[in-house]
């Protein structure tokens, strides 16, 4: 199998679609591959790296975010400045802080489904790379 992998992805259930396409490509400037609907069935791919990040419907929401237990997934973003991502977090009117850990830096938030997402300092997780 090592050989025959084209392409990687992460598909993501969702119960607020549009709210969840608009989050991500919004705060996080996903850009479009493509959109497909099929009778009431929609779904959107985003160019999520060297891969691609695959918003469905289907999911279920969780006020108040989902716990590890709920949604072992967590979206990760790393970032070359993250004032600037905590800035930006906080135009979208999401409450956020940047968490100090000995491994980096870390914003951790939800997006309107509930699922966990983190913004991560890049320099950080080079450092922990290289140690």
């Amino acid at each position: 199998m090592k050989h025959n992998v084209a392409r990687y992805g992460l598909i993501l259930n969702t119960e607020r679609f549009d709210e969840c396409v608009a989050f991500y490509q919004g705060l996080f400037e996903l850009p479009l591959l493509f959109n497909k609907e099929d009778g009431g069935f929609r779904l959107i791919c985003l160019v999520y790296g060297d891969g691609y990040l695959m918003i469905e419907q289907g999911g279920r929401a969780i006020e108040g975010g989902k716990s590890p237990e709920q949604g072992s997934a967590k979206l990760r973003f790393n970032v070359s400045d993250i004032e600037q991502a905590l800035r930006d977090v906080r135009e979208w009117g999401i409450d956020a802080e940047i968490e100090e850990t000995p491994w980096g830096r870390t914003i951790h938030l939800h997006d309107p489904d509930g699922n966990r997402v983190g913004i991560r300092d890049e320099a950080g997780f080079e450092w922990q790379v290289s140690s």
